[in-house]
């Protein structure tokens, strides 16, 4: 996890102007959508759309990520020859499978793009049942996307804004993505409205190990950056435990505040204040 990524924007790749100002958001990355977003009538459209807006983008504040459309037809095939010698950091694969990641990995190979990511949407019972097979596919896996409106569709059930029906899938996902050391995008908060609705969505998602969320409008980011990163209680915190650690005699265990700190505590403060350095917060 070289840079760290929080919110992720979805931008549909048919509606030029919210294209035309994807960059001007604090998104981390910008996630531009050819499959949900985009009616089967607008599909090539689309694609030519975000294919000349990417030539001339050279540079961007913002990672890119591009949902192609469903490999399983002729149209994701088409989406990555059109857009995978541009400026793209990494493909979203919908509906992922281990297969669908293998052959994604052997078009990439066989074009001699060496560079771009793949990010697995788990959005199905399957996928989440065979997520560890699915990361282990491709080198290029550097994260996982959970798709909760899809998965509560596969798995029949209503979703929810508390979201219960997709517990299991999130502590799967958030334990997998730890141990392969990857990033592990939540499924976006729906009610744009309901601001206190997503900052309990997202610490919930955090606190289980999520590092990032995606968003469908720009009013989610603030919101989910704040949650995503150190908070000032966090930081302070840290920063006074690994200051007590430099003046304890005893390096391993000592005492603050009348609670023992121990090596997995010290850890945890170390990577709080890290993340805050590369995040510029301190």
């Amino acid at each position: 996890m070289e840079k760290i990524n929080r919110s992720f924007l979805f931008i549909p790749a048919n509606n030029p102007g919210m294209i035309q100002n994807a960059f001007i958001f604090d998104a981390d990355v910008i996630i531009f959508d050819l499959e949900d977003a985009v009616s089967f009538e607008e599909k090539d459209s689309a694609r030519i759309l975000l294919r000349e807006f990417l030539k001339i983008n050279k540079e961007s504040s913002s990672e890119i990520i591009v949902r192609i459309n469903s490999l399983e037809t002729s149209l994701g095939l088409l989406d990555m020859e059109e857009i995978s010698n541009l400026n793209v950091d990494a493909f979203l694969i919908p509906k992922a499978t281990k297969r669908l990641i293998k052959a994604s990995d052997e078009f990439l190979n066989k074009n001699g793009n060496f560079k771009i990511k793949l990010i697995p949407l788990i959005e199905t019972s399957f996928g989440v049942e065979t997520a560890q097979e699915i990361v282990k596919s491709s080198n290029r896996v550097n994260g996982i996307l959970l798709g909760g409106e899809d998965l509560a569709t596969d798995l029949g059930v209503k979703r929810t804004k508390k979201g219960d029906e997709i517990f299991y899938a999130r502590t799967k996902m958030a334990s997998l993505c730890r141990a392969f050391k990857i990033n592990c995008i939540d499924t976006p908060f729906t009610d744009v409205n309901d601001f206190e609705g997503l900052k309990d969505d997202a610490l919930f998602s955090k606190n289980l190990g999520f590092t990032g969320k995606a968003c469908i409008n720009p009013r989610q980011i603030e919101i989910v950056n704040e949650i995503f990163s150190p908070s000032d209680e966090e930081i302070e915190r840290s920063l006074r435990i690994l200051d007590a650690l430099e003046n304890s005699p005893n390096k391993g265990v000592f005492s603050l505040d009348g609670h023992m700190i121990d090596a997995p505590i010290i850890s945890r403060a170390k990577n709080v204040v890290e993340k805050a350095k590369r995040l510029r917060i301190i």
